[in-house]
């Protein structure tokens, strides 16, 4: 069985989509991308995209009943791999400063994404039904 997740803080979908879908004690969450919620502007530069985009999967996973501290596997697509990767990874390593506690990620250099923003998440998270206090 699962449950979709349609979080009222995070950005409406492009598609015809949830914004996450928990099974078990796996969420997974849906491409995400860095467009305001309320006004679906696209903040300009990678940083502030990174920034954005990092908002918007903590109001999806907030509204999951989950914490940043739950996810454990990140793919990240990049419009220019070349001209942005170090600035995503810069913003990265502030919201993930211990390689040790961090989540596995993936980065992959891709030619378009459905509307025109640099970067887009996918994200899954362990959030145990029943959490030790």
């Amino acid at each position: 069985m699962s449950d979709a997740v349609h979080a009222g803080g995070a950005p409406k979908p492009v598609g015809h989509y949830p914004h996450a879908r928990r099974v078990g004690d796996l969420l997974f969450l849906s491409g995400i991308g860095p467009r305001e919620p309320a006004t679906n502007a696209i903040p300009a530069g990678i940083e502030a995209q990174t920034h954005a985009v990092f908002a918007n999967v903590r109001a999806v996973l907030d509204a999951s009943d989950a914490r940043w501290e739950d996810l454990a596997d990140v793919t990240v697509y990049l419009t220019d791999m070349a001209g942005d990767f170090a600035g995503y990874n810069r913003v990265w390593a502030e919201y993930f400063p211990d390689a040790a506690t961090a989540p596995c990620r993936t980065t992959l250099g891709i030619t378009a994404l459905p509307t025109p923003i640099s970067i887009e998440l996918k994200c899954i998270a362990h959030v145990p039904r029943e959490r030790t206090p």
